[in-house]
């Protein structure tokens, strides 16, 4: 089976073959074995291999470690705090992404007021052929109403969807889908091809406060969870035809 996850490592760090066969130290044949999938470099190979494409050893050839070993790799790191998370984090899994990039939320609005490249890269990816997915609270719905009453802000938080709408709507091209839910959100979910980041939400704290997890795919024992959940809310909402009216 072909490694794609080697493939794409060697992509996005600027190798083809040859120039990664001279920074890993070995011939041609054998980076060719790697990328069939019929080798798997040495240990110490692994680690230097790793290194250059700056991913982890689990991530590249999953099958060398144990089952737990493999659940913990998928944590790359958590946050105490959505705030937390490095601002540049957002942006540049956006950029790498290219097959599939989803959002799961009430607003998501600090993403298009916060970032000011989110918009344009996620047209961008769109108009590439990349599969994107927005999934928005129902201002109709009861769940907006539930969570408004739950932080006192009175009707803020379908304010809040009402400004993001107006930002997509503005800007995505038709390919993007955005449809709108009326689900009890226990988890924000922002998923850029085998890359996630998860809002853990908590009664009575803002989501800008909440913990936070960066999942990388590998066995999909945590990532496969997510996955599974936004697909079932997808399949529930409606979709937001009006707020891709173009102008």
């Amino acid at each position: 089976m072909v490694n794609e996850r080697l493939r794409r490592a060697m992509h996005r760090a600027g190798h083809d073959i040859r120039s990664f066969a001279a920074a890993a130290e070995v011939s041609t044949k054998t980076v060719e074995r790697w990328l069939a999938g019929t080798a798997v470099p040495y240990p110490r190979t692994r680690y230097r291999v790793a290194a250059i494409v700056q991913e982890d050893e689990s991530y590249l050839w999953p099958d060398t470690v144990n089952g737990a070993s493999l659940a913990g790799a998928e944590l790359v790191a958590t946050w105490p705090r959505r705030n937390d998370v490095p601002k540049h984090l957002w942006t540049e899994l956006l950029r790498a992404a290219e097959r599939d990039v989803d959002l799961l939320a009430y607003a998501g609005l600090f993403l298009t007021e916060e970032h000011p490249d989110w918009i344009p890269t996620l047209v961008a990816k769109a108009q590439a052929g990349a599969r994107v997915r927005l999934l928005l609270g129902d201002p109709d719905g009861k769940q907006l109403a539930f969570r408004d009453t739950e932080h006192r802000i009175g009707g803020g938080v379908a304010g809040r969807v009402a400004a993001v709408l107006y930002y997509y709507r503005e800007r995505m091209p038709p390919s993007v889908e955005v449809r709108l839910h009326d689900t009890p959100l226990y988890n924000s979910i922002y998923r850029f091809d085998d890359e996630m980041i998860v809002n853990v939400h908590a009664y009575g704290v803002l989501a800008a406060y909440t913990p936070t997890m960066h999942l990388r795919r590998i066995d999909g024992a945590y990532f496969t969870t997510y996955v599974e959940s936004f697909e079932r809310v997808w399949g529930s909402a409606k979709p937001a035809d009006m707020a891709l009216e173009h102008r």
